[in-house]
């Protein structure tokens, strides 16, 4: 990944792209943005920068010795964090899913969460950075660089990170290795510890730009302007968003079908149905529970601005907005603050891993009366 492949973000990459040339990098830097505005991307562009002995003016040279390691991420000073679940028989570590990790990154740079669930294979598990994980960072931090430059620590979503993995991860960026720059790479920055927020220098990563995102759509999938055009307005700077309503995300069509699936049976107030779709979304696993939760507030804040005509504020696809035609009338001025806080509420105790029996099948029953407000 160069700052050239980087999506959109002029701003950003000319602020990170100077701070290395103007040798003032900060030890540690926390990204933060949504998903899908290129946070990984920034960063990996800057680790490669950073690493290359014969930089240009605006992008890493891509030959050197070290850019031909990085190309494959096998560079011996790029050392990465990331959350992973939690075998029986062990404390599983991010080098155990390194090849995977590699496969991944390699592939895309911009994936979420989910991508990473169905690459290891994972996609009922809940994923963690464990205690172990700040040891062994440690130990690879404290050897001298193989370059003889810089060492480089990526941590994906540190806000995963256990309590005591997070507390050790603070010793060091108290006391940092000489010559190490860890770059936190965070979606919600707001769950990490304030001492480590404040040991970082935070930079917001804004959502990308429209024309960024159509035109990366026509180079990269040949869309005819006007499509492109439409899906990067329908995906609100996300590129990952975008990229699915290309290929058309299985996962997103099931969030989809049960969304339609749960309101049609609330409405009707089929009981014996609700508490059927209730079993089967406690089957899915946590992380992907969440995200379904996540999905159903996206849906219902759209539905409601739907309501309003405004064309150019709507983010729905083809098939959503088929249904929005009918459904959008029943989510309104009195009902969608309170169906959004039970949502989020919902969301609150699946992480609190409360049964999700009980979860959804509390939430259907609520939604039977507000769709009647």
């Amino acid at each position: 990944m160069f700052f050239s492949d980087v999506i959109g973000q002029n701003a950003i990459k000319k602020s990170l792209i100077q701070e290395i040339n103007n040798n003032r990098m900060a030890h540690a830097q926390l990204f933060c943005g949504k998903e899908g505005v290129g946070k990984m991307a920034l960063a990996l562009a800057y680790a490669r920068y950073l690493l290359c002995t014969n930089k240009g003016e605006k992008d890493a040279c891509g030959v050197c010795p070290s850019c031909v390691k990085f190309s494959k991420l096998i560079h011996p000073d790029l050392h990465f964090i990331f959350p992973v679940f939690k075998k029986k028989s062990k404390e599983t570590l991010s080098s155990d899913c390194l090849e995977e990790w590699r496969k991944m990154l390699l592939h895309s740079t911009y994936f979420n969460n989910a991508t990473w669930l169905k690459e290891i294979g994972a996609e009922n598990q809940q994923l963690r950075i464990y205690t172990k994980e700040s040891d062994i960072i440690a130990q690879k931090l404290s050897y001298v660089a193989s370059q003889g430059g810089y060492k480089i620590a990526i941590i994906w979503l540190p806000e995963k990170m256990m309590t005591e993995c997070a507390n050790k991860l603070l010793k060091l960026l108290e006391e940092p290795p000489q010559k190490t720059i860890f770059l936190l790479v965070s979606e919600n920055p707001g769950l990490l510890l304030p001492t480590i927020i404040s040991r970082t220098q935070r930079i917001e990563i804004p959502a990308i730009e429209n024309e960024a995102i159509s035109t990366e759509l026509i180079n990269r999938f040949a869309l005819p302007p006007k499509e492109a055009t439409h899906i990067a307005h329908n995906a609100n700077g996300n590129f990952i968003k975008a990229v699915e309503a290309v290929q058309v995300s299985e996962e997103t069509l099931y969030y989809f079908e049960l969304f339609v699936e749960l309101m049609r049976m609330s409405y009707l107030r089929k009981l014996k149905e609700m508490h059927a779709w209730s079993f089967k979304l406690a089957g899915i696993g946590r992380e992907r529970q969440k995200a379904f939760l996540e999905y159903a507030q996206q849906m219902i804040r759209e539905n409601f601005v739907y309501n309003f005509h405004q064309e150019e504020m709507n983010y729905l696809t083809a098939r959503e907005k088929e249904f929005s035609t009918r459904f959008s009338p029943f989510i309104n001025e009195k009902n969608v603050v309170d169906i959004m806080t039970e949502l989020s509420e919902a969301q609150q105790h699946i992480e609190q891993n409360v049964n999700p029996k009980m979860v959804f099948f509390d939430f259907s029953m609520k939604m039977i009366m507000l769709l009647k407000r």
